[in-house]
C-alpha cells in the first residue's frame, strides 16, 4: 500500500475506485479468478482502508448473516430486494463464509444469525483482505481521489482518470465501489459517465426524542415491541432499546430503513407509537391479578416477564396510578390509561442520530442501468458498480456487507474474463 506521490503512465487492467469492502472484494475476485496476472489498482481517497469494516458490529465486524436461501436473504433489503435474488444465487452468504474460511479466518454464528470472526476483532477481516490483496498482486493507493473520468470508446477503448494532484491513470476496465452517493463529487463522476442516481438519504438511524419520559432508563431494553408511525403507514417489530437521546434497537433501525425516504420527507419530525407488550390477553392477566393478588401494589412488581421492573414502574407512574394502589383497587378508568400506555405509548420524534458510527444510505445508481449478472453498466462496456454505490441497502445484521461481497465478486469475476 502506498500514497500517491507521482504521475504514472502505466496502463492498468482494472482500476477500482473505493477501498472499502466492495472495492476490495471486486479487486480480489478479478485478480484471483484471472487465468493470467492482472494489473489491478485500488484508489482510496482517504488515508485509511476498509473504514466500515473496522467499525462494524462494534469493532467485531458482522461480515454476513447465516441465512442461506437467497429469496429469504433478499427480504432484508428495503431497496433492491427483487434485484438481489439473482446475484445472491450466484454468490451467497455461504460462499462468503467459505471464502473467508479458505483464507484462514475462523467464523462463528451468534444466536441471532449474525456472523463474526471468532477473534471478535474486525482487524482479523481487515488483515485477511489486505493479505489477500498482497498475495494477488493488487496495488493500493491511499489519498488518491479521482476528480474526473472520461471514456474513449474509439480507438483506445480506455478510461482516463484524472486524480487530485495532476496524475492521470489509464485503465481498460473500471469498478466504482465508492460506498454511498452522498458526496457531490461521487455523484458528479457517476453522472459524467451517463448514469443516473436515486437521491441519497440516510437509512439505519436512531430516533431523537427531546425530554423523553424514559430518559432515566437509558440502557434498558425489551425483547419485542411494535412501533408504528400511522401518518406515514410505517411499522416494525423487534427488540427496542431506550437511550439517553431517545429510542434505538433493531425495531427502530428496521423502521428507519424501510421508512428512510418517508421519514426524510417529514424532516424526521413525527409521532411514534410504541406497543411495549404486543400480546392480546393483557386484560385476562389484569383480571387474574385482581382476583388472586388484590393486595399486591401495582407498582411493586411487573406481572409480565417481557417488561423489566424499572420500565414497569415508570409506565405505571406515567399512568398516574398512586404507589399505594393495589390490583383490587384499580379503577376501570385508570386501568384503561395503563393499558393505553402499555400498548400505545406516543413519543414526538424530533431528529435522528447515527447507529453508533455506522452510516448507511439508501439511493445510488439506478439498478435498471446495470446488468445484475455481472454488475456491468448497460451504458458503457467495461464500467462496473458494486456495493452501496448501487441503489441497494439492507438492515443491520451483516446484510449490507453481503451486498458488498456479492456484487463485488460478480463484478470482479466478470472483469477477469474481459481483461
Amino acid at each position: 500500500m502506498s500514497s500517491l506521490t507521482q504521475k504514472t503512465e502505466k496502463l492498468w487492467d482494472l482500476v477500482v475506485i473505493g477501498g472499502g469492502a466492495a472495492g476490495f472484494f471486486g479487486a480480489l475476485a478479478a485478480a484471483e479468478s484471472a487465468d493470467k496476472p492482472m494489473k489491478v489498482l485500488i484508489l482510496e481517497k482517504s488515508p485509511n482502508l476498509l473504514g466500515k469494516v473496522r467499525i462494524s458490529g462494534g469493532g467485531r465486524c458482522n461480515l454476513t448473516h447465516a441465512c442461506f436461501e437467497p429469496r429469504t436473504f433478499a427480504t432484508h433489503f428495503p431497496r433492491g430486494e427483487k434485484a438481489l435474488i439473482g446475484p445472491l444465487n450466484r454468490w451467497s452468504a455461504q460462499d462468503t463464509i467459505d471464502w473467508f474460511e479458505n483464507h484462514g479466518v475462523q467464523l462463528k454464528r451468534e444466536a441471532d444469525g449474525r456472523m463474526f470472526p471468532t477473534s471478535d476483532k474486525s482487524q482479523t477481516i481487515i488483515d485477511c483482505l489486505m493479505d489477500a490483496a498482497q498475495a494477488a498482486g493488487v496495488t493500493i493507493w491511499t489519498k488518491a481521489q479521482a476528480t474526473s473520468i472520461t471514456h474513449e470508446s474509439q480507438p483506445s477503448d480506455l478510461f482516463s482518470l484524472q486524480l487530485a494532484g495532476g496524475t492521470t491513470v489509464l485503465t481498460k476496465q473500471l469498478l466504482m465501489a465508492t460506498g454511498g452517493t452522498r458526496s457531490a463529487d461521487t455523484k458528479k463522476l457517476i453522472h459524467s459517465l451517463g448514469h443516473t442516481t436515486q437521491p441519497a438519504v440516510p437509512s439505519l438511524f436512531t430516533f431523537n426524542i427531546p425530554g423523553q419520559a424514559l430518559k432515566e432508563l437509558a440502557g434498558l431494553s425489551v425483547a419485542k415491541a411494535v412501533l408504528r408511525v400511522p401518518d406515514l403507514e410505517l411499522n416494525s417489530t423487534g427488540p427496542l432499546l431506550v437511550t439517553h437521546w431517545g429510542l434505538s434497537g433493531p425495531a427502530v433501525l428496521k423502521l428507519s430503513a424501510w421508512g428512510a425516504r418517508a421519514l426524510h420527507g417529514v424532516d424526521y419530525q413525527f409521532t411514534l407509537h410504541v406497543n411495549w407488550l404486543p400480546e392480546p390477553n393483557i386484560q385476562n392477566t389484569f383480571d387474574q391479578l385482581r382476583a388472586s393478588h388484590g393486595k399486591r401494589l401495582i407498582c411493586s412488581r411487573s406481572p409480565f416477564t417481557e417488561i423489566p421492573r424499572r420500565l414497569w414502574e415508570r409506565l405505571v407512574n406515567l399512568s398516574e396510578i398512586p404507589d399505594t394502589v393495589g390490583w383490587a383497587q384499580l379503577s376501570k378508568p385508570l386501568e384503561r390509561v395503563l393499558l393505553e400506555i402499555l400498548q400505545n405509548s406516543t413519543f414526538e420524534v424530533r431528529g435522528k442520530s447515527l447507529n453508533k458510527e455506522e452510516f448507511v444510505t439508501c439511493g445510488g445508481v439506478n439498478l435498471d442501468e446495470v446488468n445484475l449478472r455481472t454488475m456491468e453498466s448497460r451504458k458503457i462496456p467495461g464500467l462496473f458498480f458494486a456495493g452501496e454505490v448501487l441503489d441497494v441497502d439492507g438492515i443491520t445484521g451483516g446484510f449490507n456487507f453481503q451486498n458488498a461481497w456479492t456484487t463485488g465478486y460478480l463484478a470482479g469475476t466478470a472483469i477477469s474474463m474481459g481483461k
